[in-house]
C-alpha cells in the first residue's frame, strides 16, 4: 500500500507540481514516464537479486530508495532534480511487489497463492485512494516539503519494520522453497526471467504475443488518467472542484478493486474465450466512453465522467488476464520469461500515452496550468486512439494464431 502511495503521489497534485517547478505538459509527463521506465527496467535485476538474497533485504533497500526519492522531491530546487527523484522512487517501488509475491510463494501453500496475490493487490490499490484526496488536502493545508518529507519518513519507518519483522522463509526451511500441500511437491522459488531459455523462445509462441498485446492495450488509458492527467483534465479542463475530481478518480480505484475478483473468476470459467468475452469488450468500453466525453459539446456532465471512470477501471482487471494467457501457453521452465515479456507491454503503452498527451498539449500552446484548455485536452486524449487500434489489431491476429496452435481453429488455407 505504501509503495502504491509513493507511485501515485503526483496523481492528485500534478497541477501543484507544474506550478512549483514551472513545468510544461511534456516536462510534467516526464515525471511519470521516467518513474515507470525505471520501474519496468528494474524488474529483471530485482528478480535476480531476489533469487540471490531473498525478499527481506531487497524490500528494505526498496523502501530506503523510495524514502530518498521522496525526500529529494520534497526539497528539489529544479525540474531535473525532481525527475531524478522520481527515478529513485521507481527503482525502490520496483522491489516491493515482486518481493511480496516471493514471500507469498515461500510462506503460504501453493494452493493459497492466487488468493493471497488478489488480496495483496486489493490492499495495495487502497494506496491509490490515499494518494488522491487525502494527500492533496494535506498539501494544501501544510506545504510541499511537509507532505513529501512525511512520506519519506513513513518509508524509513517501514524499512525498519520490514527488516525487523520479515523473514525470507519459515524457520524450518533452509531455502526459499514452495510446498504443494496436496502432492507434497517441493520447488525452489524463482523470481527472475529465465534468461537461460531466452526471450526469443517465449516470444515465438503466439500465446505469449497475445498476452503482450492484451497487457499493452487494456490498462494504459487508466494508468495515464489516474497517474498524471486525470486531475488536471477534470479540474482545469472540465471545471470540477478538486473534491469532485478526487471522487471521480476514487471511483476508478474502487471499481477496479471490485472488478478484479469478478474478472478473475470469469477468466477461469472461460479459458478459451478470454479475449472475446473480457479483453476486447474492456477495450471497446474504454474507447466508447472516451469518445463520448471528447465529443460532448462543452464540459461533460458529472454522470458521464463517472461513467468514464468506471470504463477505465475495467482496464486494470482485464490486463491481469494477459498473465492468464502467459501461464496457459508456456511451460513452467519459461513462465517467468513470458510473464516478464507480458509485463513490458503495459509499461510501454503507458509511457507512450502519458508522454503523447503531454506533448499534444504543448503543441497546442496549452501545456501549463495557466493555459490548460478543455478543447486542448480533448485533442490530446485522442492520441490514445492509435494505441487502441494497434493493440486491438494484434490481439485479434494473435488470438487466431493461438487457437490454431491449440487445435481449436483450423488454419486458413491459401487461396488457389
Amino acid at each position: 500500500m505504501l509503495a502504491v502511495i509513493n507511485r501515485s503521489s503526483l496523481s492528485a497534485v500534478g497541477v501543484d507540481a507544474a506550478d512549483r517547478f514551472g513545468a510544461d505538459a511534456a516536462t510534467l509527463s516526464m515525471f511519470a514516464v521516467v518513474q515507470l521506465a525505471v520501474y519496468g527496467g528494474m524488474q529483471i535485476p530485482v528478480g535476480l537479486l531476489l533469487d540471490r538474497y531473498g525478499a527481506r533485504p531487497i524490500m528494505t533497500i526498496g523502501m530506503l530508495l523510495m524514502a530518498v526519492g521522496q525526500l529529494t522531491l520534497a526539497f528539489s530546487p529544479s525540474v531535473g532534480v525532481a525527475i531524478f527523484a522520481r527515478m529513485l522512487l521507481g527503482a525502490g517501488d520496483a522491489a516491493i511487489f515482486p518481493g511480496v509475491l516471493r514471500l507469498i510463494a515461500t510462506w503460504f501453500p501453493a494452493q493459497r497463492g492466487p488468493l493471497m496475490s488478489q488480496l495483496t493487490g486489493l490492499v495495495g490499490q487502497s494506496g491509490q485512494l490515499l494518494a488522491l484526496a487525502p494527500l492533496a488536502a494535506i498539501l494544501h493545508a501544510t506545504s510541499w516539503e511537509t507532505v513529501f518529507g512525511g512520506i519519506a519518513g513513513l518509508c524509513v519507518l517501514f524499512a525498519v519494520l520490514v527488516f525487523a519483522l520479515i523473514r525470507n522463509h519459515p524457520p524450518e526451511r533452509g531455502a526459499d522453497i514452495s510446498v504443494d500441500t496436496n502432492t507434497g511437491a517441493i520447488r525452489v522459488v524463482r523470481s527472475s526471467m529465465d534468461t537461460g531459455v531466452g526471450i526469443r523462445a517465449a516470444w515465438a509462441h503466439p500465446g505469449t504475443r497475445l498476452a503482450f498485446w492484451s497487457h499493452f492495450t487494456t490498462p494504459f488509458a487508466g494508468t495515464a488518467f489516474v497517474l498524471l492527467w486525470g486531475m488536471p483534465f477534470l479540474t482545469a479542463g472540465e471545471g470540477l472542484s478538486k473534491g469532485h475530481a478526487a471522487a471521480v478518480l476514487s471511483t476508478y480505484v474502487v471499481v477496479g478493486m471490485v472488478l478484479g475478483p469478478v474478472m478473475g473468476e470469469l477468466s477461469r470459467r472461460n479459458p478459451y474465450r478470454r479475449s472475446r468475452v473480457l479483453v476486447l469488450p474492456a477495450i471497446a468500453t474504454q474507447f466508447v466512453a472516451w469518445m463520448a466525453v471528447i465529443a460532448w459539446p462543452g464540459p461533460a456532465p458529472l454522470w458521464l465522467l463517472y461513467a468514464l471512470a468506471v470504463a477505465l477501471a475495467m482496464g486494470g482487471p482485464a490486463s491481469m488476464i494477459a498473465f492468464d494467457h502467459a501461464r496457459a501457453h508456456n511451460p513452467a521452465h519459461r513462465l517467468s520469461t513470458a510473464t516478464g515479456i507480458t509485463n513490458v507491454g503495459g509499461f510501454l503503452a503507458a509511457l507512450i500515452a502519458i508522454f503523447a498527451i503531454g506533448l499534444a498539449l504543448d503543441l497546442q500552446g496549452a501545456g501549463t496550468p495557466a493555459t490548460y484548455d478543455l478543447d486542448a485536452f480533448r485533442l490530446a486524449f485522442l492520441t490514445q486512439v492509435p494505441l487502441w487500434v494497434l493493440g486491438w489489431t494484434f490481439i485479434v491476429i494473435e488470438r487466431r494464431r493461438t487457437r490454431v496452435v491449440m487445435g481449436i481453429d483450423e488454419p486458413r488455407r491459401p487461396r488457389s
